[in-house]
């Protein structure tokens, strides 16, 4: 088999079509130039120049290697200027999780920066609810989630992209669809409400359970989705809990309404595995680092 220094030396020859400037922009002399054009020769199997002590002329044979020499050194440069960046985090791919909700406000902005700022990197996406998305970070099938809290924190590290209000979604004929305050639990006493899976979206449950402790809903399903459950509060099967971004789900017959609960606003976190190896993702939370929020 020929090597690349034998390509390049020919190439220089066919080019300058004379082996002293052929090899003096190789910065090396004549003599080894012309053994390595003799090897290449001999792995090929074909004279591939005509040369006399006047001139040097490719044979047809020459020509034809020349198209594929040129071809495979600047493969061989391409390969590795993208193994450069892919080290660098600059090329590559991103395995992401995300849920529906953080799909409305987040995820768009999120990959508009990528494609700005990394527009080598494919984004492979994976719409799953947070329990799914950390198992995938855990088994090695994401590379980042946007989800919520909480999570085993000694083998998964976060970052908080975005904060939001909670609110309450009754439907639309509803007697507090036209209250004009922030509501209460004691308001929504004696309601039936649409809850969350205490498996399934814990971070939403946990918030329902702590905003009704006094006021002892009663608990008419639990289901896994913000979509799901705003569309059961607009079939009329009772009231629900949902961060302010739900408003932009476009569902119909519901009211979103402003609810007076202390604490800390509703969050939506990186998530990634702290000894992921990815130099894309490493890159990615290098970008998120620079920015507050990665929404517009």
């Amino acid at each position: 088999m020929f090597s690349l220094d034998q390509l390049t030396a020919f190439v220089a020859v066919a080019e300058e079509l004379h082996f002293g400037r052929a090899a003096e922009r190789l910065s090396m002399t004549q003599p080894p130039l012309s053994r390595q054009v003799q090897k290449l020769e001999r792995a090929v199997g074909v004279r591939l120049l005509e040369r006399d002590n006047r001139r040097v002329v490719l044979t047809e044979a020459g020509r034809a290697f020349l198209t594929e020499a040129r071809r495979l050194l600047a493969l061989v440069e391409t390969a590795g200027d993208l193994a450069r960046r892919v080290d660098q985090g600059a090329a590559g791919t991103l395995r992401l999780g995300f849920t529906a909700t953080s799909a409305i406000r987040t995820l768009g902005p999120l990959l508009r920066r990528i494609s700005a700022d990394l527009p080598d990197v494919d984004v492979i996406l994976h719409e799953r609810v947070t329990s799914a998305q950390l198992d995938g970070l855990l088994r090695g099938e994401l590379d980042l989630g946007l989800g919520r809290p909480p999570f085993d924190t000694r083998l998964l590290d976060s970052r908080i992209v975005f904060r939001e209000p909670l609110c309450a979604v009754v439907p639309s004929n509803h007697r507090l669809a036209v209250v004009d305050r922030p509501l209460t639990p004691a308001d929504l006493a004696g309601e039936p409400v649409i809850s969350y899976s205490p498996d399934q979206a814990r971070y939403f449950h946990e918030l329902t359970i702590r905003f009704f402790a006094e006021a002892r809903p009663r608990i008419e399903q639990r289901v896994q989705q913000i979509l799901t459950v705003t569309l059961l509060v607009a079939a009329g099967r009772g009231v629900a809990l949902v961060p302010a971004s739900a408003r932009h789900l476009g569902v119909e017959g519901v009211t979103y309404c402003e609810v007076g609960v202390p604490g800390e606003p509703v969050e939506l976190h990186a998530i990634w595995h702290r000894e992921a190896a990815n130099p894309v993702l490493h890159r990615v939370l290098t970008m998120l680092a620079e920015h507050d929020e990665i929404q517009n």
